[in-house]
């Protein structure tokens, strides 16, 4: 998988091609497999955040082929505006309504990632690849991260 994003972000670039680069990604792994992946602790979604998320993948699938982190986030924030859950009546949208609940995010972040806390979601979601999102999200809604 970590190939699979190399090669996204620097065509051309292989193992063979760039022999201390899969070294290095060797090191990456293991610290993965040793430090982060213990910590990671995945939380089903209930029904609103199922819904949510759901949306969420169709929102990513309307975008145009390599939008921006920029765009994904907007993307992400129109959804949750929408969700009585996410709003926050404290802060306002550039439309004039509510703003976006922090708890939207953590829960992405719960349950998609395993961690409480996560990177901006559309820098995530742009560097990750918006299809490689989508399909964490079917994995998510699927059952298949959450123990």
């Amino acid at each position: 998988m970590l190939w699979g994003f190399i090669s996204r972000h620097a065509p051309g670039v292989t193992p063979k091609t760039h022999p201390e680069l899969d070294r290095l990604t060797g090191y990456a792994i293991r610290y993965f497999d040793d430090f982060v992946k213990p910590t990671k602790v995945y939380r089903a979604a209930d029904e609103v955040e199922r819904e949510a998320l759901a949306k969420l993948s169709e929102a990513l699938g309307a975008l145009p082929q390599g939008a921006d982190g920029e765009a994904i986030q907007n993307a992400a924030l129109n959804v949750a505006r929408r969700i009585e859950r996410y709003q926050d009546h404290s802060k306002q949208s550039p439309e004039g309504g509510p703003g976006v609940s922090v708890a939207f995010f953590q829960m992405i972040y719960q349950v998609l990632i395993g961690q409480e806390r996560g990177p901006r979601f559309g820098s995530f979601a742009a560097l990750y690849g918006i299809t490689e999102t989508r399909a964490l999200i079917e994995r998510a809604l699927a059952g298949q991260l959450a123990a």
